[in-house]
């Protein structure tokens, strides 16, 4: 049979039927309520919608969860938040496949993802705190997933960029990462883009938070420790077994803006202004420009934390929000393997969440 018949045959031929999958949502945020859109779309056909909360409200009935503003509902109306009745709802529905959908930064949460896998749950998550913290919780995680559910990871790196999914492959073929360096925080590639010493860093900071770029507390992304999250769980994938301790974080937020109220800091950004003035200002002569970057070498030294970079890197040509990891690797070694793009958004890490989700099955 010539090439061409058997690609029609192939077209042809019907394709087994998907299995339906029962979803709870965790998290009607920002990304949840992306999330919630996307189940409207017709890719999204095969989920179903059998619970969705906030942190204190829920809603399980099929005719409540149908309705196009249920995000904004559960903001008033819906039972008291009760995870045993949301696991009974996913319980009680036909669907083969039964996920718990982690949209949160609860870290409360993420220390029950192992729980949920051992019990047969699949789990699919943007929720860092348990991949990404500390080390015993990284490998429960790890005896979890050998012994119960899948864990669809994808949205806690990069925003659903093909970074996890690109390190396994290479992994699983033999080839090993010997160093890793990129950006690894939308709000803050956005912020240093836009850094020029033009305007104050304090002024591009509220941009950015009216913009959405930056949690509603930036010290949130400003301290480093997201990045570092991030960092482990790649060093961990890659093999590397790495404490939270380990990582050196060198913040952006003075010690004496740390401990205050969010709206005490807000009043206080202009404090962050004259030391980032003299380090632009000292990158300048150097003909260098200012990241802040993330590092793994191959002994598994990390760091995260501000760096200058001339302008002949990477680094120093990004847009927007892009994210960029650079893996050096034992096959990729002359020149790193660089991955880049947006790494910020609801929609693109709802997406991330989406895509795992269909992935089971």
């Amino acid at each position: 049979m010539s090439a061409v018949l058997k690609d029609i045959a192939a077209r042809s031929t019907p394709q087994t039927a998907k299995a339906d999958i029962a979803v709870v949502l965790l998290g009607t945020g920002v990304v949840g309520g992306a999330f919630l859109k996307l189940l409207c779309t017709p890719v999204a056909k095969r989920l179903h919608l059998v619970g969705a909360a906030n942190s204190r409200k829920q809603q399980t009935d099929a005719a409540q969860l149908a309705v196009r503003d249920l995000r904004e509902r559960l903001k008033r109306e819906g039972a008291a938040r009760d995870d045993a009745a949301l696991l009974s709802a996913l319980d009680a529905h036909h669907a083969e496949l039964k996920v718990i959908v982690d949209a949160t930064a609860s870290s409360e949460l993420a220390s029950r993802h192992a729980e949920w896998l051992a019990q047969g749950y699949h789990v699919v998550t943007a929720n860092k705190s348990l991949a990404g913290g500390q080390l015993a919780g990284w490998r429960a995680l790890q005896a979890a997933r050998a012994a119960g559910g899948r864990y669809g990871d994808s949205a806690t790196v990069g925003a659903g960029l093909p970074v996890l999914s690109t390190l396994r492959r290479l992994c699983d073929c033999g080839d090993s990462l010997l160093t890793l360096e990129g950006v690894f925080s939308g709000s803050l590639s956005y912020l240093f883009n836009q850094y020029d010493g033009s305007r104050p860093f304090s002024a591009l900071l509220r941009d950015a938070r009216k913009l959405g770029y930056t949690e509603p507390d930036p010290r949130a992304d400003l301290s480093g420790e997201d990045v570092a999250r991030k960092l482990l769980i790649l060093a961990r994938n890659a093999g590397f077994a790495l404490g939270s301790d380990e990582v050196v974080v060198e913040g952006l937020v003075p010690e004496a803006l740390r401990d205050i109220s969010t709206d005490a800091f807000l009043d206080r950004l202009e404090e962050l202004d004259e030391p980032l003035a003299a380090l632009h200002e000292a990158a300048t002569a150097r003909g260098q420009v200012l990241r802040f970057l993330a590092r793994l070498n191959q002994r598994g030294r990390a760091r995260v934390g501000i760096t200058e970079v001339p302008l002949t890197h990477p680094a120093a040509r990004l847009y927007g929000t892009d994210n960029q990891f650079a893996l050096t690797t034992t096959r990729y070694h002359t020149q790193p393997l660089v991955i880049q793009g947006p790494g910020a958004g609801p929609e693109v890490t709802a997406q991330a969440l989406l895509g795992d989700a269909l992935a089971l099955g």
